[in-house]
């Protein structure tokens, strides 16, 4: 990636719905050239989509969780029945598999405490493959929502 294709990542990163001539006139190139270079962007999958930041509490959605997940046996069987499972849940926002102690660690979201502990309690104490699971209350997610360039390591 060059320094064009890097300026388009982080303006389409800053706000998704602005226009291909309105990067292109930021960053003094042809709209065409612009354009393609888009393309080129998603055909070599650094850009993977666009998407709607949404308001969490304005969807009844006020609570947040990250719960850290043992299973047992740890296979390819048990693990990949895990993830699609638990991804389809409607409270779940994202799985993350981890090495270490913790399995997994599933990003949930609910109304409230009360619909959080129930969510917990009817979805994950009844699963024969969970040996445990710990709970951690989100007060408050920071997100950096654009990514800039690492540095080269000399």
């Amino acid at each position: 990636m060059d320094e064009f294709d890097s300026a388009i990542v982080r303006n389409l990163q800053e706000d998704a719905r602005q226009s291909n001539r309105d990067i292109a006139r930021k960053l003094g190139i042809a709209p065409s050239t612009c354009l393609e270079r888009t393309r080129l962007l998603r055909a070599r999958g650094v850009i993977r989509g666009y998407h709607a930041e949404v308001d969490l509490p304005a969807l009844n959605r006020g609570v947040q969780a990250m719960v850290a997940v043992q299973v047992r046996p740890l296979s390819r069987s048990v693990v990949q029945s895990f993830e699609r499972s638990v991804a389809r849940l409607p409270e779940v926002l994202s799985v993350f598999t981890m090495a270490g102690s913790d399995d997994f660690l599933v990003h949930v979201t609910a109304q409230d405490i009360d619909h959080l502990h129930a969510f917990l309690l009817d979805r994950f104490t009844s699963r024969r493959e969970i040996v445990g699971f710990r709970t951690s209350i989100i007060y408050q997610h920071l997100r950096k929502p654009v990514l800039e360039p690492l540095a080269d390591v000399p």
